[in-house]
């Protein structure tokens, strides 16, 4: 274990160096490395913060790779997942010239199966559109070829789109042994794989569904190792909380009725009326959707189980459907074994109906704060969202502390890396969230020369972030940067009614002023799509929310400004945020700066770390929202961020701006 020599392998000399003509030995890189390493051997729990452009991915795949254990190396997001796999772990094996065998790993919907798109093309009716017809003949095809079967190696077919959802199996829809492509079945061969390799790529959706169903008694998703590694791990308390949750939707239980009536029709048609079954449950679905459509018109379309308007109509409309579905799931369990359709039908009229029942049970006594069966002494808030084409029924947890904690294995290590995880050097709101309680700390800054390369400006004389008149302020302010700036510009709002707001006021701004800028919006198209075109126009505008806040990677002049509209604190209309602070009111504790504000300081930090991802890297900062100089606890958000020269006025920006448009190629600390 640990035969090579880590000061060796991160010297000017080493392996590295000899691979990559463009690395350079980074100190902090080196210190890292050391601290995973030390970690790794003494199976202990290290919370990591590394600024960007420490270089922390080199910095724990080394000691991974050193170690000689098994080791399973968890990411925020699929597209970082493919990116470590197909780029990142080769070229390290190849500079260090080890025998290391590495397996990539997803959820199952990530996976074609032979049998449904075999029951797609059999059905003619099941196509929507002409463009289905030709997405179906690639993923034929696709199937046909591909080692792995994963539907991101297919770029002709949108990952988004709709025909993925009938062409991957779910865990209540797979057939498992009794499949009769089980022998071709590419998640069993991805699982054979992981259970071989010596280091395995997951991403944190996987990570936490696996969790969730050890906290049921099922063991078989994920490998047993000796390490993991979660990269992005601020991510981890968020998505703990949505995975050990549970959720059913109206959408999931109409798609129930189509499957039990296609099921039955086709395999056990003398057995009962299945139209008029199917159809009783669907009714029943609808009737619920009616008994609670005063919630669409509630803050945020969402309503806590006890907060239900008029309960006593949605009470008996959820009983009905309760029953509808015993009598169908009584149907099927008749036939269930004439046919594999019918047992996957029966298996996932189960699986909604026991979640619709977890849900229903608690009491209507003013509390929210419910116990979770899956959780030990734990509490659960429950919720309904609904809308125009939507409605469904949520459960999460209110902490996932000692569910997430317990789930580390004797004598596991676990590293957790990110650039944001402390609040100003304190990681105390982190690992209080996922039970982290004897972990080591340690945080290494980015070693970008913030002072000269970034102008953090928050602007004086801007209305009050929630007023009015913000908006159009905001987007006047804007301008005149915008058309100093060389490069492409990211607006970073808070919500996605300022996202459309802001982005039709820029494009009036756009018309009366004659500028020739691409303007993006979110929703325009996919993430993905947005992100390239951003990348490739290199003057782009895109305004975007939530998951445009992180995971942007776009060096140089093509990003030379962002700006955040106002602070990210987390909306009041969350059911899941409103029990938690109440529950610390409760305990006698300060939620703002418990909870609030911690988590908003780590948000703006991952917004603010879009600007300067390489050493020649330069540009603007903006945050509108002069709450953070103006306020008491506003000290605590900006000094969390990269060390900026700052600034009020806006004049300064622009010239900051207009003196980089002036060079063609800005020197490695930007602007002079």
């Amino acid at each position: 274990m640990f035969a090579l020599d880590l000061d060796h392998i991160f010297s000017p000399q080493g392996p590295l160096a000899a691979a990559d003509p463009g690395y350079r030995p980074r100190e902090a890189q080196l210190e890292m490395a050391r601290a995973i390493e030390e970690a790794i051997r003494d199976r202990a729990t290290l919370v990591a913060e590394a600024g960007t452009g420490t270089g922390k991915t080199w910095a724990y795949l080394v000691p991974a790779f050193l170690s000689g254990v098994k080791v399973l190396v968890s990411t925020g997001t699929r597209t970082l997942q493919d990116q470590l796999f197909r780029r990142d772990l080769p070229r390290l094996r190849k500079a260090l010239e080890l025998p290391i065998t590495v397996a990539l790993l997803k959820g199952r919907g990530n996976y074609v199966c032979h049998y449904h798109l075999e029951r797609l093309q059999q059905d003619d009716r099941a196509l929507r559109s002409r463009s289905e017809i030709s997405q179906l003949r690639a993923i034929t095809v696709f199937a046909g070829r591909s080692r792995t079967g994963d539907r991101s190696d297919l770029a002709e077919v949108p990952e988004d789109a709709d025909i993925w959802s009938r062409v991957t199996s779910t865990r209540e829809n797979c057939l498992g042994q009794d499949c009769p492509h089980v022998k071709d079945c590419f998640v069993l061969k991805a699982r054979r794989q992981a259970q071989e390799a010596d280091l395995v790529v997951v991403n944190h959706a996987l990570f936490m569904a696996d969790l969730a169903l050890r906290e049921e008694g099922i063991t078989d998703l994920l490998p047993s190792v000796d390490v993991v590694v979660f990269d992005e791990a601020h991510q981890l308390p968020d998505v703990a909380t949505r995975f050990l949750g549970t959720s059913v939707s109206a959408h999931q239980l109409l798609d129930l009725c189509r499957a039990i009536q296609a099921a039955g029709l086709a395999y056990a048609r003398e057995s009962t009326n299945w139209a008029q079954a199917a159809g009783t449950v669907e009714t029943a679905v609808r009737e619920l959707r009616l008994a609670s459509a005063a919630v669409a018109s509630m803050p945020g379309q969402k309503a806590t189980f006890y907060a239900i308007p008029d309960p006593e109509p949605f009470d008996q409309a959820l009983d009905d459907l309760l029953q509808a579905l015993d009598r169908v799931i009584a149907l099927l369990g008749v036939v269930a074994e004439k046919h594999p359709d019918l047992m996957a039908a029966s298996r996932t009229a189960l699986e909604l109906r026991a979640r619709l029942f977890q849900w229903s049970q608690p009491d209507r006594d003013g509390n929210d704060a419910l116990a979770d069966s899956r959780s030990e002494a734990g509490e659960a808030v429950r919720w309904l969202e609904q809308g125009t084409h939507h409605m469904r029924m949520h459960s999460a947890p209110l902490s996932v502390a000692k569910i997430f904690s317990r789930y580390r294995s004797k004598g596991q290590a676990w590293v957790m890396t990110s650039a944001t995880l402390s609040v100003h050097g304190d990681f105390g709101h982190f690992t209080r969230q996922l039970g982290l309680w004897e972990a080591r700390t340690a945080r290494w800054e980015s070693p970008f020369d913030y002072q000269t390369q970034g102008l953090l400006c928050v602007p004086a004389g801007l209305p009050e972030a929630h007023s009015r008149e913000f908006n159009p302020r905001f987007a006047d302010l804007l301008l005149p940067l915008i058309q100093a700036c060389p490069g492409g510009v990211l607006v970073l709002c808070t919500t996605l009614r300022s996202v459309d707001h802001l982005a039709d006021l820029l494009q009036e701004h756009f018309e009366d002023h004659d500028i020739d800028r691409p303007l993006l919006r979110q929703g325009q198209m996919s993430r993905r799509m947005l992100l390239e075109r951003f990348a490739q126009a290199r003057n782009a505008v895109l305004v975007g929310s939530a998951s445009f806040w992180e995971g942007i990677d776009v060096p140089g002049d093509a990003l030379t400004l962002v700006a955040i509209d106002k602070l990210p604190f987390a909306p009041p209309d969350d059911p899941v945020l409103e029990a938690r602070l109440r529950a610390c009111r409760e305990r006698g504790g300060n939620p703002f700066m418990e909870y609030q504000l911690p988590e908003a300081a780590i948000a703006l930090k991952q917004g603010a770390g879009r600007l300067i991802r390489t050493e020649r890297d330069w540009g603007v900062l903006l945050v509108a929202d002069a709450r953070m100089v103006e306020k008491r606890y506003g000290r605590l958000l900006w000094r969390g961020l990269p060390p900026f020269a700052r600034t009020r006025d806006t004049a300064q920006a622009q010239a900051f701006l207009e003196r980089g448009a002036k060079q063609a190629q800005p020197g490695p600390t930007g602007p002079e």
